[in-house]
């Protein structure tokens, strides 16, 4: 089994560094890092931390980038790893631009999607923006979802999602 672990911003290094390793250390898992530098500087720094080098550089931001601009670049540039790399599983966290993307593109290419940090909300799309309307589109297209609590747990299984798909972490 192949499994794209795709980050941007320090947050998801330092979350889904350990998550990749993990992964990297399981019979049978092949683990492929993606990085989208949405955050360079400060999600290489993380990296660094792990000792992690990502298989795939994406480098979509540039100065004064809109959402919607990170969005497509991710769309963009992922594409073409996930038609060469063939993944069965696409694992993303939290609510970043290059979260929803990563998620949206795995889909379209036929991957399933993992979610961690699922099921947080605050009932607006609008507040955070874009953060909270990030997280309900990656939920919309996630095969599981890593909820961090109960109350994640919960909010996912209002929308819908399935109870064995929600997985409390």
């Amino acid at each position: 089994m192949k499994v794209l672990v795709v980050i941007g911003t320090r947050p998801e290094a330092i979350k889904l560094a350990p998550v990749m390793r993990a992964l990297a250390s399981c019979d049978g898992v092949v683990a492929r890092l993606v990085v989208t530098a949405q955050h360079r500087a400060l999600a290489d720094e993380a990296l660094d931390v792990f000792d992690l080098r990502p298989d795939h550089d994406l480098d979509v931001m540039t100065a004064g980038q809109s959402p919607s601009a990170v969005a497509a670049a991710v769309f963009a540039r992922l594409e073409p790893v996930l038609a060469a790399e063939r993944p069965q599983w696409v694992l993303v966290q939290g609510d970043t631009t290059t979260t929803m993307a990563a998620a949206v593109c795995a889909f379209y290419g036929g991957a399933r999607v993992g979610h961690v940090e699922a099921g947080m909300r605050t009932g607006d799309l609008r507040n955070p923006f874009p953060e909270e309307a990030n997280r309900a589109l990656t939920a919309r297209v996630a095969s599981l979802h890593f909820a961090a609590t109960g109350g994640a747990r919960r909010n996912l299984l209002a929308e819908g999602i399935a109870a064995d798909a929600v997985h409390v972490t």
